[in-house]
């Protein structure tokens, strides 16, 4: 392990109302919503609404990944139909030093098979998020489809990668 891995060993906590307005501030960011399904900016009022709906729903783990003290990264697990099973979301803090997405990856996908005790971690991307293919398929996450076409940004259709990643498979 690096010396610069090893300073990004970092923690995941629970998101927390003051949090609302850093995350906002990232999500909003044109290098993040570039690649989400809801490309368009989000109001701190919209924000705080889902954050009130999120927080509340049992089955929904809103998270903060941190090294030291400084927040450098945001992670949504949701789990499906009460199961073992969840859909996962990730973005790092524009700027973050390089390498930060991995070492999010791996933190949070420890903490959902550890902590949260989960079987298995869906994930998609939209086939041009090169980067979040990449990490996928570098955190060991199988490809399990492409749903061609499946997304419309107002101009074009996007194809979408589905990526699962189960507990026996992040163990070993």
């Amino acid at each position: 392990m690096s010396t610069t891995q090893a300073a990004m060993r970092g923690k995941i906590r629970k998101m927390t109302e003051l949090d609302l307005v850093q995350v906002l501030e990232w999500r909003n960011h044109v290098d993040i919503r570039r690649y989400m399904f809801t490309q368009s900016e989000i109001s701190l009022d919209e924000h705080r609404l889902w954050y009130e709906r999120a927080s509340r729903d049992s089955m929904r783990h809103l998270l903060i990944y941190e090294v030291g003290k400084t927040p450098l990264g945001f992670i949504n697990l949701s789990q499906l139909y009460a199961s073992p099973v969840a859909d996962w979301g990730f973005y790092v803090a524009p700027g973050a030093p390089k390498g930060t997405g991995r070492e999010l990856g791996k933190t949070a996908l420890n903490y959902s098979f550890v902590v949260l005790n989960l079987h298995k971690i869906c994930g998609q991307a939209l086939a041009f998020n090169e980067r979040s293919i990449r990490l996928h398929t570098k955190l060991g996450f199988q490809q399990e489809g492409i749903l061609r076409d499946q997304y419309f940004d107002g101009t074009t259709y996007h194809s979408v990668y589905c990526f699962g990643l189960l507990a026996r498979e992040w163990k070993s």
